[in-house]
């Protein structure tokens, strides 16, 4: 006989959790714990109406916060008038953003190519690096991150380069510049950043084969762990490439369009790179990315038969938000407003450096600031226990936060919050971070 009693209620979000155990392919670090419904502006939500404080803007994108009103307002109009097309096809919001982003560069960054993600912009600024010098070589940090397709991959040493089997050839690592970490030092025992970087091209000229094509870095390490170049580094790296007949590629993912306080973080060195990369904060949250160089090394890659034709190439939906995002940048002020809010940042991180010993650096520039975590500040042993215990509290008082862990380089907390931000939500950020650790040591 069939029973009239109601079905026993279904936990969903233990419901949730079940699916995602059997059918999410893991692709990285451990999710989240928190099923997330919705977010704006500063702030995610979970189902269960936990209110939640994004102190990474997404994944370091969102720089306008989530679902800002005028982002929304042109995905609404784009996606119903012009989203998608074959890709040798140009609308005019590709053409008008390509137009726009060469004017917010230094001559001669003239001609752009627009893509989806910061992997995909750096490997075509690597391909066509080879391709015009004719050579296959690439240098790069020992704690880059550049991305996780085959050339990309090939550059990025701080995490996945095991069990994938042969990368690229002819991919060099040098030495990171960490002033707070440093492996040469002057009289002082400060960071001898010139002789460091001496010696890295001294190998690197032992280890080519005279085909070095390539010199491609970020200005502030952020997967490295919030490692910004010395004032002067970026001057002296681009001597050496000169000097070798190499392309100095800049990949400003995270450190462009305002975050640093600066337009992009490679004007307070006076520095113009020879191809710059663009990706996150150019969609605010959606996937879009740039590659943009000079006409002469457009037009030698064009003679020689440049490839990179993709699915999403010139997208006008994507195109559209990113001149959206350069609208809000230029009409609010960003870059003024980055620089004055990161102080305000930097200032509330360095009174908790104060307070606690755990907290051997902090660091960054603008609103990408990172706090190096040790167990103790004169032998600045570290411990990946504490900095995963913080971050979990962190999460039950409401505050997200970003951790990097790498051997022999300390836990790191990435603060990135969005460019949008108040003042009283980053002291509610501060607070929470506050409390959090001064459990932890209590």
């Amino acid at each position: 006989m069939t029973s009239l009693l109601p079905a026993p209620a279904v936990d969903a979000s233990a419901s949730f959790w079940s699916d995602a155990d059997k059918h999410v392919l893991r692709y990285g670090s451990a999710f989240v714990p928190e099923i997330i419904d919705r977010a704006a502006g500063s702030f995610v939500y979970t189902e269960s109406g936990r209110e939640i404080l994004d102190f990474t803007s997404g994944q370091m994108s969102a720089i306008l916060g989530h679902s800002h009103p005028a982002i929304v307002a042109t995905v609404q109009k784009q996606v119903a008038t012009l989203d998608h097309l074959y890709s040798g096809m140009l609308s005019r919001p590709v053409v008008d953003l390509s137009r726009r982003l060469a004017e917010s560069l230094p001559d001669p960054l003239n001609k752009v190519l627009l893509l989806t993600t910061g992997a995909e912009s750096n490997e075509a600024a690597i391909r066509m690096a080879k391709l015009v010098t004719g050579k296959h070589e690439v240098v790069s940090f020992a704690r880059s991150w550049h991305g996780m397709t085959l050339g990309a991959a090939g550059a990025t040493y701080s995490a996945g380069r095991k069990g994938y089997g042969p990368v690229a050839p002819g991919n060099i690592a040098i030495p990171m510049p960490n002033a707070y970490r440093p492996d040469f030092v002057d009289s002082t025992g400060a960071l001898d950043w010139q002789r460091q970087l001496d010696v890295a091209f001294d190998l690197v000229d032992a280890q080519s084969t005279g085909s070095l094509a390539a010199c491609i870095v970020e200005p502030i390490l952020s997967s490295g762990g919030i490692i910004e170049l010395p004032l002067g580094y970026l001057a002296a790296l681009k001597r050496k490439c000169e000097e070798r007949g190499m392309l100095l590629i800049l990949d400003e993912a995270q450190t462009g369009l305002c975050r640093t306080g600066d337009w992009y973080a490679f004007e307070r060195d006076g520095v113009t790179p020879d191809i710059i990369t663009l990706s996150k904060t150019l969609g605010a949250g959606l996937p879009l990315a740039a590659v943009i160089t000079s006409d002469a090394i457009e037009q030698e890659a064009h003679d020689r038969g440049f490839l990179f034709f993709t699915t999403h190439v010139s997208d006008p939906l994507v195109a559209a938000v990113g001149n959206t995002v350069m609208d809000v940048l230029e009409s609010e002020h960003m870059a003024t407003r980055a620089a004055h809010l990161g102080s305000v940042l930097r200032a509330g991180l360095l009174a908790m450096q104060e307070k606690y010993e755990i907290i051997g650096d902090v660091r960054g520039r603008g609103l990408l600031q990172g706090i190096e975590l040790v167990l103790d500040r004169e032998t600045k042993e570290s411990s990946d226990e504490l900095g995963a215990g913080i971050t979990r509290r962190c999460l039950e008082l409401g505050l997200h936060m970003n951790i990097v862990q790498m051997p022999g380089a300390g836990s790191v907390f990435r603060i990135a919050p969005a460019l949008t931000s108040s003042e009283e939500e980053l002291a509610l950020g501060l607070g929470i971070l506050d409390r959090a650790i001064g459990e932890a040591v209590g």
